[in-house]
């Protein structure tokens, strides 16, 4: 079987190197990758963990070694000590080269030319790029949150589900802790990653007619200041949009049909709250692998093993999203990290991605700090996180 993927980031380089292990013949179009990409860049243990066996060298990273959760304005902070192999931070053109040098070692055939066109039935596939036209048997859509693949054959994101993530690269200043702020406006979190080189530091929200990139990231520069986290950086500007789905698009969207699937961001396989897409994006490239592998119907077999291990999951995030920038959960929950060491532990599993939104809510039931953490459920009460 001759397969086609389009876009060679993290869910497209993994589809194609499984792919390519199970004998399948392989295209990869990309005139991009690898590059930087405009985010936090923390690559969680369980992420990783998918992937090790597959890289040939060792990434150059940073290892977080604690989760700062700040309050400037009440200028109080909250120190989560995180595990050895919890999250690792590094360049996304590092990662991102690293999974395609092993799909094309794989087998995998790079072609770096932009899909300008698609045509899928019932009994064939045709892609034009600016240097041809190929005809795969099966195609998979791992181009982004502005893919193609899925403009052509099921439907692309309305604004609303999508945010716009924007902020700054700090040059020349690193660090070994992640610093956050949650903020009521607009409802989400401010963030500083560090990466080898620099900090990666930005603010998010969702898209809407009154979200400008340019508002978003002048709040993330007053913030830079006064949580003083890049003192005497260059301060390089990006922005970037990424799938933020509500409850009912993740049961609605569809996600492979005859001769086709998509993957990763394309999928909108991303978290609602931390908008974090690394492991949806792997992992949903190896379950696309293994339907097409297999034979048979692959979109139902795909469909069904995305809904099984992903779209639970993150239907519960966006239920639970509304509730948790609320100003009285996140004061709760400030309050809670600097008394409890038990509510510290079960956050850094959050921030790891070990700790599931299904359970969330009986853990920080069963910590000692028992009215504490009653209180900060009950502030979000309105928005189920059962």
């Amino acid at each position: 079987m001759h397969v086609a993927v389009v876009g060679a980031g993290p869910a497209g380089a993994w589809a194609a190197y499984n792919l390519a292990r199970r004998g399948a013949r392989v295209t990869i179009f990309d005139d991009s990758h690898p590059r930087e990409k405009p985010c936090g860049g923390g690559v969680t243990g369980r992420a990783l963990a998918l992937v090790s066996d597959a890289l040939e060298a060792r990434l150059d990273h940073v290892a977080i070694r604690s989760a700062r959760f700040t309050n400037v304005r009440r200028g109080i902070d909250a120190v989560v000590p995180l595990g050895p192999a919890a999250l690792a931070v590094t360049s996304r053109t590092a990662f991102d080269a690293a999974l395609l040098t092993a799909a094309v070692r794989a087998g995998a055939a790079l072609h770096t030319s932009r899909v300008v066109g698609l045509r899928v039935d019932a009994s064939s596939v045709e892609i034009h790029t600016r240097d041809g036209t190929c005809r795969p048997d099966f195609i998979v859509g791992a181009d982004g949150t502005n893919s193609l693949v899925r403009r052509r054959l099921s439907a692309p994101f309305r604004r609303d589900q999508l945010s716009v993530a924007t902020g700054f690269f700090a040059r020349g200043v690193s660090s070994d802790e992640i610093v956050i702020e949650m903020v009521q406006e607009p409802a989400g979190y401010i963030w500083s990653f560090p990466r080898t080189d620099h900090l990666a530091i930005g603010i998010c929200a969702q898209a809407g007619i009154s979200t400008r990139a340019d508002a978003l990231r002048a709040q993330a520069a007053a913030w830079i200041r006064a949580a003083h986290v890049a003192e005497g950086a260059t301060l390089v500007p990006y922005a970037w949009p990424i799938p933020s789905l509500g409850a009912a698009d993740f049961d609605g969207q569809v996600v492979g049909g005859a001769r086709w699937c998509l993957v990763g961001d394309a999928a909108g396989l991303v978290d609602p709250i931390t908008r974090e897409g690394i492991y949806f994006a792997i992992a949903s490239g190896g379950w696309a692998a293994e339907a097409i592998g297999e034979g048979g119907d692959v979109a139902r077999a795909y469909t069904t093993r995305v809904n099984d291990e992903a779209v639970g999951e993150l239907a519960r995030a966006a239920r639970l999203k509304a509730g948790f920038f609320r100003p009285v959960f996140t004061t709760l929950m400030m309050d809670a990290l600097c008394q409890s060491a038990a509510v510290r532990a079960v956050m850094a599993d959050l921030v790891a991605g070990s700790q599931s939104y299904r359970s969330l809510k009986w853990r920080l039931l069963r910590t000692l700090e028992l009215g504490l953490a009653w209180r900060a459920l009950r502030s979000v009460a309105c928005h189920s996180i059962s």
